[in-house]
């Protein structure tokens, strides 16, 4: 089969590789190479580059890639009457043995707003939470007789009992990947008579995510936070900035990533 080779060579190129800015200073960097030979294709090679990446760099160039996949999910309305027996919130990155929590690793900026979003919900609905989230030192897999690391899931569970006030019922903490998030929750949820979820993630990450938990057997209720393409744009969303390269990153990463999904699915289908 032709396809098995392209995706296993694009599955072993560093992501970062195929993601701006890194893919965009490449383009630069080949265009300045063509330059002194090729002048005129050089210019337009690195011109190019360049336009692109200033383009994305904006609030205003990274809503081309944001509003389409935040138009795939909405706000959850009446989450009392979704019919949901859990909710499972999913990690996003953390700090590492943060000083000012006596070294432990605490959820990043991200997962907080996921985890106080999970909060609100839990409160209004009574449901029990179900946390996940691995990528701990032993990367799911703790030596015999050893204890597991500390996970990203150990993090969001102790935030939301410390800070929120929140109970959490379940820690799924092997996940490595959103695919795991999907395979290892519900098999936890599963084994609990547990059939219907509202699922806790960013709007732009939540196509991906409802796509591989439904797969995983779950009935799923959106349940998304963060959409940034709600907010009327300002002069300041053509200036390039930080914030406009983190989104377009984040978003072309969730495209590519629901390109790659549903690839997958209609080659094993």
């Amino acid at each position: 089969m032709i396809l098995q080779p392209v995706l296993d060579l694009l599955n072993a190129l560093p992501r970062n590789l195929i993601l701006p800015p890194t893919s965009l200073f490449l383009v630069i960097a080949v265009g300045l190479a063509l330059w002194r030979r090729w002048p005129r294709a050089g210019r337009i090679v690195a011109g190019s580059g360049l336009a692109v990446l200033a383009f994305l760099c904006t609030g205003a160039g990274a809503q081309l890639f944001v509003r389409p996949l935040e138009a795939m999910t909405a706000p959850l309305r009446a989450p009392e009457r979704a019919g949901a027996q859990a909710i499972v919130v999913l990690a996003a990155g953390h700090v590492r043995r943060a000083p000012e929590y006596e070294g432990r690793d605490i959820p990043d900026y991200i997962a907080l707003i996921r985890l106080r979003y999970a909060a609100h919900l839990q409160r209004r609905t009574g449901l029990p939470l179900l946390v996940s989230g691995g990528n701990g030192a032993d990367n799911g897999h703790p030596a015999p007789g050893r204890p597991r690391a500390y996970a990203k899931a150990d993090g969001m569970a102790a935030a939301l009992r410390e800070d929120f006030g929140v109970p959490v019922r379940w820690i799924e903490w092997r996940s490595l990947d959103t695919a795991e998030n999907a395979s290892f929750s519900a098999a936890i949820l599963k084994a609990g008579g547990i059939k219907r979820i509202l699922l806790v993630t960013d709007a732009m990450h939540m196509p991906r995510a409802h796509a591989v938990f439904a797969q995983a057997g779950l009935e799923v209720v959106d349940a998304p936070t963060m959409f940034y393409t709600r907010r009327p744009l300002s002069l300041d969303a053509w200036v390039p900035d930080a914030e406009g390269m983190r989104l377009s990153w984040y978003a072309i990463y969730e495209s590519i990533g629901l390109a790659w999904y549903r690839v997958r699915v209609l080659r094993t289908s």
